[in-house]
């Protein structure tokens, strides 16, 4: 007696292209049984590709198959893409069913499959769902890829968008706020150099109500696609190429190529490479160095038994050397206080930084006319190789190189022109100069008026090196040059002439070099 497991499957875009449906595949199958006398096992219902045989209801069919208990002698279906619709993996599967002692079978193209010469039309039946598989996927592939070349962002919107339908129904990417700001926000925060990119993350992170996760947040800012470019992938003979998107761009095509050479390394800030911190208690960590063993100090709190929190800069290593944050807070402020502008100096200054800003700042005009003249020289090459192409004295390749090579120039050099224009608008560097050095004569108050972000900002462009705290004094390798000529240290100046010593100051530049101990006798 012949029993028969009864296999149904169907996917959601037959079921709308074709007709197909589950009951009506099952009638047909029962009609089959009843009229040839096959008693019916399972009805097994699947609504998943036929591309592979990793389908759920298949996978456990194959198992009860495989079990002693198993009485099944016959599958049926209604076609054989019903089966499969690949050749390879449905003739390994069918060699599997026949070692289980299982037949399966079409009952609208019936084959016997003991017969050699039925293989061949197996093969066929095999072959053309997948050929119609693979000509629907290839035009699906086409169809993308002419799209993206003309600009259009195909897919769900990125972060930062939102997927529209215009009144035709013809659909299309809108900005989205605020995640739109907001990434525009970390773009800018990334090309600074102040921040790693992953602090930037949480930095958006905390100010937006959406949250990427780094993964996200790294892809996105590596995506072109936000200045207004879409990357067109290598096919066939076509190289591979960026087209202009007609989307809106959030950002520059300048500022995401300083993001991408900030990400890569290419490019480094002009301050130390420290960890910026939101906690106000610790704006030292990532500035200071070990006064025993050399290594990097962090921060941190500890709680008390009273829940009250205290913060401590510690050694990263074993060393066990620990200081209050607070000690070494107040000691720092207190050397900051040091630091100042005597009376009378400032217009000395101001006067000698104008003579070098006009000594060393091009006319910008001067610049502008440079870059136009540039282009111009460009433009020329290029009219002389179209006509040499003309004039068949150049070769096609050759020309094509040369005018690649020479637009590539033109693109960069019209992008500077352009920046150089904005550089021209609105800056004025007398008032630029009052403001800086007016913060610049009470750098402390400055410092102690600041939030974080402020204050790590005046210790970095003060000292580009660590410093040392061993508990009552800082010491630091050297100051930044710019600063230490600026600024009088206002103590006790007259009763240390010889300065034979910088002991007084909270920011001596005398630092020991490693098991070196400064002033030992030999």
């Amino acid at each position: 007696m012949k029993i028969a497991d009864l296999y149904i499957r169907v996917s959601t875009d037959e079921q709308a292209d074709k007709g197909y449906s589950q009951r009506d595949q099952e009638e047909r199958l029962r009609r089959f049984c009843s009229a040839n006398g096959i008693t019916i096992g399972q009805v097994i219902r699947e609504d998943y590709s036929a591309k592979t045989f990793n389908r759920p209801e298949w996978i456990k069919l194959l198992a009860n198959l495989k079990k002693k208990s198993s009485k099944t002698n016959l599958i049926l279906f209604t076609k054989w893409d019903r089966f499969s619709r690949n050749a390879g993996d449905a003739y390994q599967m069918i060699s599997t069913l026949t070692k289980l002692g299982v037949e399966p079978q079409a009952v609208e193209q019936p084959l016997d499959l003991t017969i050699p010469e039925n293989k061949m039309m197996l093969a066929i039946y095999l072959a053309a769902p997948e050929v119609e598989n693979d000509r629907r996927a290839l035009n699906t592939f086409y169809g993308m890829r002419r799209a993206k070349k003309e600009g259009r962002l195909m897919g769900r919107a990125p972060f930062g968008y939102i997927n529209r339908s215009k009144e035709d129904s013809q659909k299309y990417v809108a900005v989205k706020e605020p995640e739109a700001s907001s990434l525009r926000w970390a773009f800018n925060e990334i090309a600074k150099g102040v921040l790693a990119a992953d602090q930037v993350r949480k930095e958006m992170n905390r100010l937006c109500s959406k949250k990427l996760s780094r993964s996200a947040f790294h892809v996105a800012v590596r995506n072109p696609l936000y200045c207004g470019k879409i990357f067109i992938e290598k096919f066939k003979d076509e190289e591979a190429h960026f087209v202009q998107a007609q989307h809106e761009p959030l950002i520059t095509e300048v500022l995401f190529n300083k993001v991408q050479q900030m990400l890569d390394g290419n490019k480094r800030a002009e301050r130390p490479n420290t960890k910026v911190l939101s906690d106000t208690n610790l704006p030292l960590r990532g500035f200071l160095t070990c006064p025993r063993c050399g290594h990097n100090l962090t921060g941190s709190a500890s709680r008390g038994s009273t829940g009250r929190c205290y913060y401590y800069y510690h050694c990263s290593s074993t060393c066990g050397f620990r200081q209050k944050a607070k000690v070494a807070n107040d000691v720092f402020e207190k050397g900051l206080s040091q630091l100042k502008i005597n009376n009378g100096i400032n217009n000395i200054l101001k006067k000698l930084l104008l003579d070098n800003y006009k000594q060393f700042v091009k006319n910008p005009m001067d610049e502008r006319k440079r870059i136009s003249e540039k282009i111009d020289m460009l433009n020329a090459k290029l009219s002389v190789a179209r006509n040499k192409l003309l004039a068949e004295t150049l070769d096609d390749e050759d020309y094509l190189k040369i005018k690649k090579e020479c637009k590539a120039q033109i693109e960069k050099l019209e992008e500077q022109l352009s920046k150089k224009g904005l550089e021209t608008q609105g800056i004025n560097i007398n008032e630029l100069l009052d403001k800086a050095l007016k913060g610049a004569e009470n750098i402390a108050k400055l410092y102690g008026d600041g939030g974080i972000r402020t204050r790590r900002d005046i210790i970095s462009s003060i000292f580009p090196e660590k410093l040392e705290f061993d508990g009552t004094n800082y010491r630091t390798f050297r100051m930044n040059v710019i600063a230490h000529r600026i600024f009088q240290i206002n103590n006790e100046l007259p009763e240390n002439k010889n300065r034979k010593s910088d002991h007084f100051n909270h920011f001596s530049c005398q630092v020991a070099p490693p098991r070196i101990e400064l002033g030992s006798k030999v």
